[in-house]
């Protein structure tokens, strides 16, 4: 009976009567929401501009309040246009991220743009998409596509006048050098930061061959869904052992869905430096079609993600002529660390914020003599460096600061001289069951404070295994400077049919530093590379190595200006694993090591050479009279 009860008898009784405006007829959701921004000092559009072929790219433009004849910066990239200011918020120095409030400051539009197929932007995504020809038979890429956005901005913009600045860090760097490769004349000046140039050679992807595997999670990230996704899971704390579990890089890939992945399967199936990759080159591409565009070349001297791009182009386009417009600039950074802040670089502290005055004093000066044409403080120099151990910038004429090499030669009784030393060997036994991790475990990708630091982690944790042979000088009595971009020549044999070499130059502190105690003894890393050995003829082409022959491996190292002051030690490191930043090598020579079987990996003895033929060393840019 009492399910018979209706609301209307249980209100029967009550004298309170229903109004029409009680009742919802539709939903609660209005057709739009158009809140007061009274509050607000600048104006957000949000706009669709269309390319040349008819898709467009969702596109946020932030104008401040009153604003006429000012500049644009424009930044493209996959990580979110939207995400670039907090609409949120109304004072718009508060609303960006810390890397644009001195350009607030001076007075700029921004806008921020989703490149092709991520976001809220239309047609399809495809990972770094290679510039119109052989691997791009389209009629549009990255190039064309920032022409027509600045073609659509300055027709469609009437707050600016009409110049705009290009900048962008790491994917965004090179959507900056993608767009110098056929400029809108619009565009008056760029800084390519960090920028993605060669993902084979030593960006992100590889280093010299050996694939980088940390970046696993940057495939699913970016390229599984067209807005942001998540990372592979992991059932375990520590990824050196996820890693080391999952077996082959490829295998542990494809065990987490990566076949399904198109990019995955491109690069999987180019392993080496083939047509693939050398056609995606940006420093070749930029060499032969130089721009006007007045262009800054930012890289940090310890950039964990992107150290070849920046410095590698900017020395291609000297060597073809065409440096007079443009400028390199080294700075004490970890990755895109240019656009955080930069008092400090792991356990090394400078004077002041280096990032912000970096950018206050330089950078946004340089982009306002060309949108705002004010006449900078002083004239720019063509190269700008810092020196870390003395903490400062030096301006230079041109880079390497030093052309001609200097030996350092491996010796005897783990000495390390200019001096050549007798011949003879130095062995150690390489395991890719038990590799050498690139810091001590736990390892964790995600974990930014480790991952941003790494090139900069004091290496008594790596000297102190079998694995790794070391060579050092006697505490110097004298500074020595370097500037410039080191080399490794090892001569090495091997029992087993291919290897890795991993050459590290290091600052060893004296026992005791007064002025950071906690330095004594920390083994600075300052330059170190990867290069796999089944390229040590042809990049293009690998090839078994001849077990128990001595064979020759030269590879560059990342620039350095450094001065090893007295008191102080250099170190050279070498082994043959770096996991799992790196992918094992099993060093037993199989056609793809993406794809390499468990019985593949084996342990192996690598013998060091030393001496008057075969005298293996590092090849260091010494400064006159050092």
């Amino acid at each position: 009976m009492l399910l018979g009860i209706t609301l209307a008898m249980l209100l029967a009784g009550q004298s309170a009567a229903v109004t029409p405006d009680m009742i919802q007829q539709g939903s609660d959701l209005p057709k739009t929401w158009n809140p007061p921004r009274t509050a607000y000092n600048y104006v957000r559009r949000e706009v669709m501009i269309p390319m040349r072929d008819g898709v467009k790219l969702h596109t946020i433009i932030v104008i401040p309040n009153g604003a006429k004849n000012l500049p644009m910066l424009l930044d493209r990239g996959p990580y979110g246009a939207s995400n670039d200011v907090d609409k949120n918020v109304p004072v718009l120095r508060d609303a960006v991220w810390s890397a644009l409030r001195e350009w607030v400051d001076d007075g700029y539009i921004f806008v921020s743009q989703d490149i092709r197929g991520k976001n809220g932007s239309e047609g399809d995504f495809v990972m770094t998409r290679p510039p119109r020809g052989p691997l791009n038979p389209s009629t549009t890429d990255d190039t064309t596509d920032a022409y027509d956005t600045l073609a659509w901005l300055v027709k469609n913009v009437p707050e600016s006048n009409g110049k705009v600045g290009m900048i962008g860090s790491s994917y965004d760097g090179w959507t900056v050098a993608m767009a110098l490769l056929g400029p809108n004349p619009a565009l008056k000046v760029a800084a390519p930061q960090s920028p993605m140039v060669d993902g084979w050679r030593g960006d992100d992807w590889f280093h010299n061959g050996a694939f980088r595997q940390g970046n696993l999670d940057y495939f699913t990230e970016q390229s599984t869904v067209a807005g942001a996704a998540d990372p592979v899971p992991r059932v375990g704390y520590d990824d050196y052992q996820t890693y080391l579990n999952g077996g082959a890089a490829g295998v542990y890939a494809e065990a987490h869905g990566f076949q399904q992945l198109p990019w995955w399967n491109r690069l999987s199936a180019h392993p080496a430096y083939d047509a693939f990759w050398q056609l995606q080159a940006l420093d070749k591409l930029e060499a032969a079609h130089p721009s006007r565009v007045p262009t800054m070349w930012l890289q940090g001297l310890w950039d964990q993600e992107d150290i070849y791009g920046a410095v590698h182009t900017w020395e291609a386009l000297k060597k073809a002529g065409a440096v007079a417009n443009n400028h390199l600039v080294l700075g004490p950074w970890y990755h895109s660390q240019i656009n955080r802040a930069g008092e400090s670089l792991g356990p090394l502290k400078w004077n002041g914020d280096t990032s912000a005055d970096f950018r206050k004093n330089v950078l946004i000066p340089f982009f306002d003599q060309y949108l705002k044409d004010e006449k900078p403080a002083k004239p720019l120099p063509r190269v700008m460096v810092f020196e870390p151990s003395e903490k400062h910038w030096e301006a230079l004429s041109d880079w390497p600061g030093v052309q001609r090499l200097t030996p350092m030669y491996l010796g005897a009784n783990h000495q390390l001289s200019f001096d050549r030393p007798a011949d003879g060997e130095d062995s150690y036994v390489s395991d890719p069951d038990k590799p050498v991790p690139f810091v001590p475990q736990p390892v964790r990708f995600s974990d930014h404070a480790q991952w941003s630091t790494w090139l900069l982690h004091d290496q008594r944790f790596a000297a102190s295994r079998p694995d790794v042979i070391t060579f050092q000088t006697a505490p110097l009595d004298h500074a020595v400077r370097l500037q410039g971009n080191p080399i490794a020549d090892i001569f090495a044999k091997i029992t087993g049919t291919d290897v890795d070499f991993v050459v590290k130059i290091i600052d060893v502190y004296p026992p005791a530093f007064a002025e950071q105690p906690e330095m004594g003894g920390y083994e600075l890393p300052i330059s170190m590379d990867i290069f796999r050995g089944r390229y040590r003829q042809d990049l293009a082409s690998p090839s078994a190595i001849p077990a128990g022959v001595v064979q020759e491996y030269k590879f560059g190292l990342p620039p350095v200006n450094y001065v090893f002051q007295p008191g102080h030690r250099i170190m050279v490191q070498i082994q043959s694993t770096w996991f799992p930043v790196y992918d094992r090598n099993p060093q037993t020579y199989v056609p793809n090591i993406f794809f390499a079987k468990p019985e593949d990996y084996r342990a192996e003895t690598v013998s060091v050479m030393r001496g008057t033929n075969a005298g293996s060393a590092v090849l260091l840019p010494v400064q006159k009279g050092q």
